[in-house]
């Protein structure tokens, strides 16, 4: 059978060797992995859009300065910090794509030509639930210059590190961390890319969960047992139940990045966090939505590296973006490092635990358990896919999450493809490229 290519991607279309085989690589934590396509099998490769040549670090500042220049529904940055003495500002963790020190750089200096000293500003690690950064991953997110200059805290879910502001309609209590409450002046960070429980991710998330208590995300995130987000979509209850608990702690200036896997930006809105994260929505459905046009055998994917596949919590993203394109009970072969293992300690306690895995489910579909959650993901896919995962987890681990472990990608392709040529599909950007129709800028 004739080999065949197919990207909207040429940076994942694979070397051919001298011989003709076709040898994909996939990056893998900060290395990559490789294997042979078999000869009898044909290929393609399914991936994001983006522009070529990829923007550097002066295209990507230019992106970021000309929407400080032009906010959406709101005055500039300049004009809101006039007459405050202090701000404080939200950055992603480190297991997201956000470039936080191309925005801080120029959000610090309109902060400056506002008034606001160093000492009145504080930068808060918008961790949500996720592990606390070391001082060395403090350094490495805002960068040494910016580090030196400005406080930066991890953010604390404990229920005293935070202050009880309201509660929405669908009874989230809204608990926020106490620095940002009592901040005259709150600026949201962060990039924006489709997600699966609400929607699309960015903007009010930068509050909750980004800066919440774990109350008040278990509430939000439990919504989703009740409804479904359309991927890249913020019009849905669970998102909704965001932007009103925004109203208690409202955010003053939002900066959001459109970003590929290697951060450099694509796309920068800014201004108002409601009608400039809509606008910024749109421009990341045009991009990161990939219609399912067929369905195939046997996928291939790859979270796309580090940081996308430090920790199965993340990578089980790409693992359900790459369902989406698969045969009903198709194999799906995903190379993850998890040099973090799963991500999340009640994650980890759930599936070494309890043995009773239908119990296990039919519990978490009653009542939300935060991070154990992740088991209904996991599950989603195993209910229609048996999954082969190559990584760095323990073998013991891996089977008990009720994966097949894959030493070797390259055996296992060989040993699904013995009996008859298949149809492959291989997602190098499987973080990234999400599976739905994008929906037309306003």
């Amino acid at each position: 059978m004739e080999i065949i290519f197919k990207s909207l991607h040429s940076d994942a279309i694979p070397p051919i060797s001298k011989e003709g085989k076709v040898i994909p690589s996939l990056r893998y934590g900060t290395r990559t992995v490789s294997f042979e396509i078999p000869p009898a099998c044909s290929y393609e490769s399914i991936t994001y859009m983006q522009e070529q040549p990829c923007a550097g670090r002066d295209r990507s500042l230019h992106l970021i300065r000309e929407a400080l220049k032009a906010p959406i529904d709101s005055p500039g940055l300049r004009e809101l910090a006039a007459g405050h003495s202090r701000a404080v500002i939200l950055v992603s963790d480190g297991t997201r794509l956000c470039p936080t020190p191309l925005l801080l750089e120029p959000l610090l200096e309109e902060l400056r030509s506002a008034g606001i000293q160093d000492d009145g500003i504080d930068i808060i690690v918008a961790l949500g639930v996720h592990r606390k950064h070391t001082e060395e991953e403090l350094r490495e997110l805002v960068g040494e210059a910016v580090y030196q200059r400005i406080r930066v805290y991890n953010h604390s879910a404990l229920p005293e590190d935070c202050v009880h502001v309201g509660t929405t309609s669908h009874g989230t209590p809204v608990e926020i961390n106490r620095r940002v409450v009592e901040a005259p002046l709150r600026i949201a960070t962060g990039n924006i890319e489709p997600h699966a429980l609400v929607g699309v991710s960015g903007g009010v998330k930068a509050l909750i969960p980004g800066v919440a208590s774990q109350s008040c995300i278990e509430h939000n995130h439990g919504l989703s047992l009740q409804y479904r987000a359309a991927i890249g979509d913020p019009d849905n209850p669970i998102h909704r139940d965001l932007e009103e608990a925004h109203a208690f702690v409202p955010i003053h200036f939002l900066l959001n990045v459109i970003v590929d896997m290697d951060r450099h930006v694509l796309d920068a809105v800014a201004g108002n966090v409601h009608s400039a994260h809509r606008t910024g929505a749109a421009l990341a459905s045009a991009r990161f939505l990939h219609p399912v046009r067929k369905r195939y055998d046997l996928v291939i994917v790859s979270p796309g590296g580090d940081p996308k596949d430090r920790q199965l919590y993340q990578a089980v993203k790409a693992l359900r973006n790459a369902a989406a394109f698969t045969k009903p009970g198709g194999p799906i072969l995903m190379a993850a490092e998890l040099s973090e293992g799963l991500g999340n300690g009640m994650f980890q306690y759930w599936v070494e635990t309890i043995s009773d895995r239908p119990r296990m489910t039919a519990k978490l579909k009653q009542h939300f358990v935060l991070g154990a959650h992740k088991i209904l993901h996991v599950d989603e896919v195993l209910n229609s896919h048996p999954v082969y995962l190559h990584s760095s987890l323990p073998r013991h681990m891996t089977e008990l999450l009720g994966f097949h472990p894959a030493d070797h990608l390259e055996t296992v392709l060989k040993d699904l493809s013995k009996t008859s040529p298949l149809e492959l599909a291989v997602m190098p950007f499987g973080s990234l490229t999400f599976p739905g129709q994008p929906r037309p800028q306003a």
